[in-house]
């Protein structure tokens, strides 16, 4: 019969544990002897948290959902060498444009020309008609912190204002406004990943502020979103249409000119006489022919304008009075005191090893 032989018993292993034990218990009891410490920073830091919640101003939150929809394949390829005989370029077969793709139409609605246009845009402000960046500065209290400092008390944003014209003051101080709205105000997400609805949130101290931010960011977006997209396409549509008219004025002076000749008198004995009116017949079959054809690729192209022309559908959009956001007193209380204790906790913690290895 075969023997289980037991492994060695290792002493030093006993003995490592043993120190393990007696080593928690050692820290135990050191922070129990700093109970009266760490109680009262704790509660400390929960006043702190608690003051803090208290006096944080209520923020107001304005939510807009928006779905894009974008054919990024050309339907019209097979009309496109027929379009390349006048000129017209109608695109291939994808006439994708990666800028506006899901994923980077959100970073693009936080750009600094998306904001920059915004904040110049139009608001209404104690019944009063003023840019964004102005409504911006009073909301924060800027424009009474400014009334000491020469510089800075007469800086505004107005309306219709040329933006090349502005002094480097206004650009210093819309690109604070910039910032600070990206850092603190703006967020721009999807809903999920599987879909293709977009959400737009603005925080901010005023309800009529994050609404009307909001609504016009998303508004400027969607324009030059748009405007981008078929860009080509209405400069074909340009193009074609002044052919167009002209070819029909052309049309309609020679349709005159060879009515006029068939009501002359004509000699029926000389042939001859019969050559202008022959050679304006002719010459208006051929602007007829031109002209159905300008017609024919014109209609094309409207088509293929129309086929890249993106749509936007606005899903949910904010609606007055916004739901407020405040930061809770209890919670605040609670997680104030917690952190208050961890710091205390880690730093007697540091401070008991530095004096271990100093002895």
């Amino acid at each position: 019969m075969e023997q289980t032989t037991l492994p060695p018993h290792n002493k030093d292993e006993e003995l490592s544990i043993k120190e393990l034990i007696l080593k928690i218990r050692s820290w135990v009891r050191y922070f129990s002897g700093k109970w009266k410490i760490i109680t009262v920073l704790g509660l400390l830091g929960g006043a702190l948290g608690f003051l803090y919640a208290s006096f944080q101003k209520t923020q107001y939150l304005a939510e807009l959902t928006f779905i894009l929809e974008d054919n990024s394949s050309n339907p019209l390829g097979s009309y496109s060498g027929i379009a390349s005989q006048f000129g017209v370029d109608l695109g291939g077969a994808s006439s994708s444009n990666g800028l506006f793709t899901e994923d980077n139409i959100l970073e693009f609605l936080k750009s600094r020309l998306m904001i920059e246009r915004t904040l110049l845009s139009t608001a209404v402000s104690n019944g009063k008609k003023i840019s964004l960046a102005d409504f911006y500065i009073e909301m924060t209290g800027a424009r009474k912190k400014w009334e000491q400092k020469k510089n800075l008390k007469d800086v505004s944003f107005p309306l219709n204002a040329n933006r090349a014209d502005f002094s480097l003051m206004q650009d210093s101080i819309l690109n604070v406004i910039y910032s600070n709205i990206v850092e603190k105000n703006l967020e721009v997400g999807k809903l999920d990943k599987k879909l293709s609805f977009i959400e737009v949130k603005c925080t901010s101290p005023n309800e009529k502020f994050s609404k009307a931010f909001i609504e016009r960011l998303v508004k400027e977006a969607t324009e030059f979103y748009v405007q981008t997209k078929t860009k080509r396409h209405k400069s074909n549509v340009d193009r074609l249409q002044e052919k167009a008219d002209s070819v029909e004025r052309l049309l309609n002076q020679k349709t005159y000119s060879v009515a006029a000749t068939q009501d002359l008198n004509l000699n029926p004995a000389r042939s001859v006489a019969g050559v202008n009116l022959e050679v304006g017949t002719r010459d208006k079959l051929v602007l007829q022919t031109m002209y159905g054809e300008v017609i024919k690729n014109l209609e094309i192209s409207k088509m293929a304008m129309l086929q890249e022309t993106p749509i936007i559908q606005i899903i949910d959009t904010p609606i007055l009075p916004l739901e407020k956001v405040k930061v809770s007193r209890l919670k605040s209380l609670i997680l104030g005191g917690m952190i208050a204790g961890f710091l205390i906790i880690l730093f007697l913690f540091v401070k008991k090893l530095y004096n271990e290895s100093m002895r």
